[in-house]
């Protein structure tokens, strides 16, 4: 592994140096997750609200929807140490590249793999690869996430 490893702190867009990364904290994929999800979002695919069902297609178990992966991802990583000062996510490439079974534990991994200034000298984006990986240290789910990041050149003023 390349890069420094992030200690817990605030991070603005200077702070950032190619290679840096930060894993989040593992979160185990529920009954209630899948369930609340799919009540949330209208997806009731039969694999992810129905154990026979998800069989019957191959599967050991529910299957949690990708998108519901990826949100908690999201999430987990609000939740580290690491204090991004960002602006807004501008967007993820993401590809899901195994399933994600009830009760299986996930976790990420955040490496920046790019950052570049805007036209206002307050803010930057930085690209983030990101790996989801399982219990078994498998990978789950891949892409990137651009977050729009300020810059120490921001001012309330």
């Amino acid at each position: 592994m390349t890069g420094r490893h992030l200690s817990a702190g605030h991070y603005d867009y200077d702070d950032f140096q190619i290679d840096d990364w930060f894993e989040t904290v593992y979160a185990t994929i529920t009954e209630e997750l899948i369930d609340r999800f799919a009540d949330l979002t209208g997806d009731r695919f039969a694999i992810h609200i129905d154990n026979d069902a998800a069989r019957a297609l191959g599967f050991e178990r529910r299957v949690a929807h990708g998108l519901l992966i990826l949100s908690l991802i999201d999430g987990l990583k609000n939740q580290t140490e690491i204090k991004i000062k960002a602006v807004a996510s501008l967007g993820w490439e993401w590809r899901f590249t195994r399933p994600v079974l009830l009760g299986e534990i996930i976790r990420a991994r955040f490496t920046v793999e790019a950052k570049r200034l805007t036209r206002d000298p307050s803010r930057g984006i930085v690209t983030f690869a990101v790996e989801v990986r399982d219990q078994n240290d498998e990978i789950v789910q891949q892409g990137t996430n651009n977050l729009m990041v300020l810059t120490k050149n921001y001012s309330l003023n």
